[in-house]
């Protein structure tokens, strides 16, 4: 690991490589949670019905700021794709209506378009090329399957399966100019990219805390533009929706309040912020750069390994970064679980004790290898992986 693993509690003998499925929470927001979890079991009146609202007051301004928002327009959400069904259960949908969203999209949020189909809906989609040349051909794909019946886009702001970096304010742009709202699943984007909720302009952006911001589980956001707000509703009906109070918009107080939980996730986002960017001189900025240029260097060292071109170029990645693997390795088998569990990524694990997702993409018919680099990974640790690689799939 690299010399800042040591403010994560993660398992110095394996190799872990997949902050992009699930993130890993450093130890001094883990003690930040900590505290306030104390101080709301010590008085839990006081903390949830007399305290809460100007904590979450103040955690929404610090994330606001962060990522180029108005604090009126962000709902804290338990994760992206909570996020996403959130607006998608929101909508009024006729029969013939067409969602649109591409082969690249989360198995989950597609699953969450594909809700409204028992009402008659259609959902559409695009195929972006992969491996894939530039920006422009996923902006070529996206916009050539728009039809008159199109109501509403999901794009990825950073493709799960395949770490690309999609063109969203270009595209939120073009469709916007078509009458056609998107929402954005922002799952990996923030504290991977730079983000101005008001420059990239969608109706809808949701996005994780917990991946690239190292906050607790749990702690995730949804934007929603102030023209939009008065459509959406919360998936829990609780008794924001017939509060008497005039001091907060109805979606203020719908969101802020569905019921008891532990808000500590949300709480600690400052804490996450605060943290991640003191690692380095150059604060988040340099972060960002740092992760993105140690992605760069993991695929190229596991390209040549496996001794296959880079299918991307290196501007549409962010920190992951996706690789196709050799034929031979075969289907994964049946799960149980959310998360497929291949022999490979079993041998990876046990074998050479390195924690790196083996993927399937539908669109594309091999296997993929996802890296993810974090400030506490370092560039020996995917040297390892290209020869395990090697050891495993048999390469001469």
């Amino acid at each position: 690991m690299g010399d800042l693993a040591r403010h994560w509690t993660l398992d110095p003998r394996i190799d872990f490589l997949n902050h992009g499925s699930f993130g890993a929470c450093p130890r001094p927001v883990l003690e930040a949670q900590a505290e306030l979890r104390v101080r709301m079991e010590r008085q839990p009146l006081q903390f949830l019905a007399r305290d809460l609202e100007g904590l979450l007051d103040d955690a929404r301004g610090v994330l606001a700021e962060f990522i180029g928002a108005a604090p009126e327009d962000l709902a804290f959400v338990p994760n992206a794709t909570t996020g996403v069904n959130t607006v998608i259960r929101s909508l009024d949908l006729q029969p013939g209506d067409e969602l649109l969203t591409t082969d690249h999209a989360y198995n989950a949020c597609r699953n969450a378009l594909r809700w409204h189909e028992r009402h008659g809906a259609k959902v559409v989609v695009a195929a972006v090329p992969w491996p894939i040349a530039g920006p422009r051909q996923v902006s070529d794909a996206v916009l050539g399957a728009v039809t008159p019946r199109t109501r509403l886009v999901l794009l990825d702001h950073v493709s799960s399966p395949t770490g690309l970096i999609f063109p969203v304010e270009e595209m939120v742009g073009r469709l916007s100019e078509r009458g056609i709202d998107t929402i954005i699943d922002g799952a990996h984007a923030p504290g991977m990219l730079p983000l101005n909720m008001r420059g990239i302009g969608a109706a809808y952006f949701t996005g994780n805390c917990h991946k690239w911001l190292c906050a607790p589980k749990g702690a995730a956001f949804l934007h929603v533009r102030r023209d939009r707000q008065e459509r959406i509703r919360p998936l829990v009906i609780s008794h924001g929706a017939n509060a008497p109070r005039t001091d907060r918009s109805r979606f203020r107080l719908e969101f802020d309040w569905m019921g008891t939980d532990d808000p500590t996730p949300f709480l600690c986002i400052p804490h996450a912020l605060r943290f991640l960017g003191s690692l380095l001189p150059g604060g988040w900025s340099q972060l960002m750069e740092r992760n993105h240029a140690l992605a760069v260097r993991g695929r190229a060292l596991l390209c040549n390994a496996l001794r296959v071109p880079a299918p991307a170029p290196e501007e549409m990645l962010g920190s992951l970064a996706s690789v196709p693997l050799p034929d031979a390795i075969g289907d994964p088998p049946p799960t149980r679980g959310v998360v497929l569990w291949h022999p490979l990524q079993r041998a990876l694990l046990e074998k050479h004790r390195i924690e790196v997702p083996v993927i399937p993409f539908p669109a594309w018919p091999r296997q993929l290898v996802r890296i993810a680099a974090q400030a506490y990974n370092s560039e020996d640790q995917f040297a390892r992986l290209g020869a395990a690689l090697r050891t495993e799939l048999q390469l001469a």
